[in-house]
């Protein structure tokens, strides 16, 4: 930041030599603590200007002509800064006048823009370009931050903006913009959409060729997570107890899946249970199963427990941590003795089971807490397997958009045509708290909200202002909670969706469906079903 010295710094820098002091009681008067403004302030009365110390004794004087030249040297010194940066960067700058004159217009702006320097500067901006194209006349005439926004600059031309006003004195008397060209992220990543449903048909027709590896359906190819992979394929070698670790939708069934299927052959049942959703009460019966007429409300059949179903194959055993204590006990005893008794039964059963477990919670915590069992946690722990959360591997998140688009595009039968950067970016941004689970129920939503091909950054759910068409802001305002809370059956979420958008193209085109149809991208004919399914006249 350059600021201006004040006096005392003028002095001791030998930024002005002081001259010998005449009549100094005929002189204006400044101190050394004072700012370079008092000084000037100072100069504006006397053509010169006795400086005074402390002890009120004079040190010298300084004339309005050495302030001159010395506001000269320093606008000289900043000038050269300023030209020095703006050759350095690769980025384009752009900064226009209060009158919209451009007054800067680095290098990068005529590689992108294909304007040179000497014929733009001094111009109007509006000489070379449309209003509606320039982010820059928002900032000067209204004011407004802008960060961070993906814009088409040309038909041909996509540029990521930050643009900010300049203030002076609590006005606007300029802006300044730059870009950056992401033109070729925006066609890769047209191209990387437009060729997934290729290599998902290519990977299918090389899968008849070769052995089907289990963990081919765990998505990401980040360091840490195919170090996970790798680790948890060294598990399969063996059956021994896994303890599977990590945050609320990370994908900890698929993981435990994939082992089950790496280790046991086709015919192995797997048996997942999970312990947060079992009344406590009926958490015995479920698990070792119980004789005819055990108890009251009984099958008269019997049942055969989850343990029994596991023969020769594998129990998972989710939100371990939320298993009741007494069940714990008996859990133990199982796992060391490999035998158990049905509820009501007298027959000692024998139990042939590989188990994995694996939970969101810390086991050492509900250890101290009195709520997890000490000897089971060293039962389970044998070989611990951590998955990380979606948020440290944020290189995995195309790849699984992806992934969970094309799976629901077909499913829906929704094709999509346009993913924009703007959409992934933010999507690439979000924390994802909710993980893997989260990314894949929000792509669910873009794809159940694109009725035109065209996911829009508005169909996100944490988008900064949620829109939805002819929807008016009042009524968004007034309806927020229940938008929040009321949840309809998928298919008449996307009747009432897909019921929206075509009322608004019919508005549009004046009831004209020859031409509402060709708006829509879809034929005439497909818009006649759709509006006779909708009850749409």
């Amino acid at each position: 930041m350059f600021e201006l010295p004040s006096v005392k710094e003028i002095i001791d820098n030998n930024l002005i030599h002081l001259s010998q002091v005449d009549y100094e009681s005929t002189l204006g008067k400044v101190y050394l603590n004072d700012s370079f403004a008092v000084l000037a302030d100072a100069c504006k009365h006397d053509l010169v200007v006795a400086v005074i110390d402390s002890s009120g004794q004079a040190l010298g004087c300084i004339s309005n002509e050495q302030i001159i030249d010395f506001l000269h040297d320093s606008y000289n010194q900043l000038k050269a800064f300023y030209e020095t940066v703006i050759e350095t960067m690769d980025a384009s700058v752009t900064v226009i006048d209060a009158n919209e004159r451009v007054r800067t217009w680095t290098q990068g702006a005529e590689k992108i823009f294909s304007v040179k320097k000497d014929e733009i500067l001094g111009k109007p901006i509006l000489e070379f370009f449309e209003h509606q194209n320039l982010e820059i006349l928002e900032s000067l005439h209204k004011g407004k931050r802008i960060r961070g926004k993906h814009h088409q600059a040309r038909s041909n031309l996509f540029v990521h903006i930050n643009a900010n006003p300049v203030y002076f004195n609590e006005r606007i008397i300029g802006a300044v913009v730059s870009e950056t060209d992401v033109t070729n992220q925006i066609v890769l990543n047209e191209k990387l959409f437009n060729m997934s449903t290729e290599v998902h048909r290519l990977e299918q027709e090389m899968a008849k060729y070769r052995p089907t590896d289990p963990f081919n359906v765990i998505k990401g190819k980040s360091t840490v997570m195919e170090g996970t992979i790798q680790m948890a394929k060294r598990v399969c070698t063996v059956r021994s107890t896994v303890l599977i670790l990590g945050e609320s939708g990370v994908g900890k069934e698929v993981f435990a899946k994939s082992i089950h299927e790496a280790t046991e052959g086709p015919d192995a049942p797997f048996i997942s249970i999970n312990c947060g959703a079992i009344p406590e009460s009926l958490f015995e019966s479920e698990l070792f199963g119980y004789e005819r007429g055990a108890f009251s409300g009984a099958d008269h059949r019997g049942k055969k427990g989850k343990i029994e179903l596991a023969k020769g194959g594998t129990i998972f055993l989710d939100e371990i941590g939320e298993m009741p204590l007494e069940m714990q006990v008996k859990m133990l005893r199982v796992l060391q003795e490999r035998k158990y008794y049905k509820v009501g039964g007298e027959k000692e059963m024998e139990a042939d089971f590989r188990v994995i477990a694996a939970t969101n919670r810390d086991l050492k915590e509900l250890i101290k807490e009195g709520q997890f069992r000490e000897d089971l946690y060293y039962r389970l722990n044998v070989v611990s397997l951590k998955i990380p959360p979606l948020r440290e591997r944020r290189e995995d998140i195309v790849e699984l958009i992806y992934h969970f688009l094309k799976d629901f595009s077909l499913r829906y039968q929704r094709p999509i045509h346009h993913f924009s950067q703007e959409v992934m970016q933010e999507m690439l941004q979000y924390n994802w708290p909710g993980n893997v689970r989260e990314l894949s129920n929000v792509v669910e939503r873009l794809v159940v909200f694109t009725t035109d091909g065209v996911i829009r950054k508005e169909y996100l759910p944490f988008h900064s202002v949620m829109s939805y068409p002819d929807v008016s802001d009042t009524d968004l305002q007034g309806n927020n909670i229940e938008m929040d809370t009321v949840i309809l059956p998928l298919q008449e979420e996307m009747d009432h969706h897909e019921r929206k958008v075509l009322d608004k193209a019919l508005a549009i085109t004046n009831g004209n469906k020859l031409e509402c149809s060709k708006k829509l991208g879809i034929t005439r004919a497909t818009l006649y079903n759709r509006l006779k399914r909708l009850g749409l006249s």
